[in-house]
């Protein structure tokens, strides 16, 4: 799996910059194992990521691959790999930004039986990402490559978390549009004025889904009615967040919503699937990237045993009337 561009660098694991010196490195290091080690009250997990960082970039030669970058690619649309959108009206389509309709053949036709797609996934976080980088190289610096592996990882854990945001709902929006001409999502939806936005509305069978795609860079769980890790800041709150702007949007759209989704990498969940049990966001729930579909499908009480989903499988008709009042309705950021 390709490493996330907001999972803490070597360096960051050392605590040291990309200039630094073997002298310096080497001093950090073993700082970092008498912080870490277990013995001295240390944390046995962060004693070995201190010791993998070490592997990684501890002689010269580790160091020079390390920097070169791992090979993986972060393209204007898609994520890692070759350019390629959502499918549909993807994020590589012309006009897609915009937050037009799609249109001919990328509708989903019988050949292809993807979803319709709207709006440009992790579109506004590229912005934000190439605002940032640029800024941070220096005026007047020529960027010929803002997303080349080495400066991506050399880049600040702040700039580089809305490289990986972009991804992530890049990531989801692939995903929904394979899933077949039922499903239609839409992308970087806009909340009224605030400025707000909701990552994905999507529309299936089991229901209308917003959801929200995240990637921290490291482990999270649900802690009673929110999202918790190590990299999540005091003052984020992803859950209450997504519900304060799905009711806004529910409320301009006069619709309601199935269900809250959090959508996260694979590995940096426990279990598949983890639901809000009480409180205002009772039947919200975090998955990871690879049961999206299944949720998508059949609704939360299809992937949690005993979950609150209270979803019914909507009628073809309905699902038509819906689709048409929300592309008829939702604006883009």
């Amino acid at each position: 799996m390709p490493e996330s561009p907001a999972a803490q660098s070597a360096y960051d694991v050392l605590g040291v910059s990309p200039t630094s010196t073997e002298d310096e490195l080497r001093r950090a290091y073993r700082l970092r194992l008498r912080e870490t080690h277990p013995d001295t009250g240390g944390s046995a997990i962060q004693f070995q990521a201190v010791q993998a960082a070490w592997s990684r970039i501890g002689t010269a030669a580790d160091r020079a691959i390390y920097d070169a970058g791992s090979g993986n690619r972060f393209d204007r649309s898609g994520g890692p790999g070759p350019a390629g959108g959502a499918g549909g009206d993807s994020a590589g389509s012309p006009g897609a930004g915009m937050g037009g309709r799609a249109s001919g053949a990328s509708r989903g036709t019988p050949s292809t039986l993807k979803a319709r797609s709207f709006g440009h996934p992790g579109g506004d976080e590229r912005v934000h990402y190439l605002t940032l980088i640029r800024e941070w190289v220096g005026r007047g610096v020529e960027l010929t490559d803002p997303y080349d592996p080495a400066l991506v990882r050399s880049a600040p854990r702040e700039i580089r978390r809305w490289l990986a945001k972009a991804i992530a709902e890049e990531e989801t929006a692939r995903i929904v549009s394979t899933m077949g001409i039922g499903f239609t999502v839409w992308n970087n939806v806009l909340v009224g004025r605030t400025g707000e936005n909701v990552d994905h509305v999507v529309l299936g069978p089991a229901g209308l889904f917003a959801i929200a795609s995240h990637d921290w860079g490291s482990e999270v769980r649900l802690s009673k009615s929110e999202l918790v890790g190590d990299d999540i800041a005091d003052d984020e709150d992803p859950l209450r967040s997504l519900g304060q702007s799905a009711r806004m949007l529910s409320k301009s759209l006069g619709v309601t919503f199935t269900a809250l989704v959090v959508v996260v990498p694979d590995d940096d969940l426990a279990v598949g699937c983890a639901q809000v049990e009480r409180g205002r966001l009772a039947g919200a729930v975090v998955v990871r990237r690879s049961v999206l579909p299944q949720l998508l499908r059949n609704g939360v009480s299809g992937v949690v045993p005993g979950g609150r989903g209270g979803e019914e499988r909507a009628s073809v008709d309905r699902i038509f009337e819906l689709r048409s009042r929300l592309q008829d309705s939702i604006r883009f950021v």
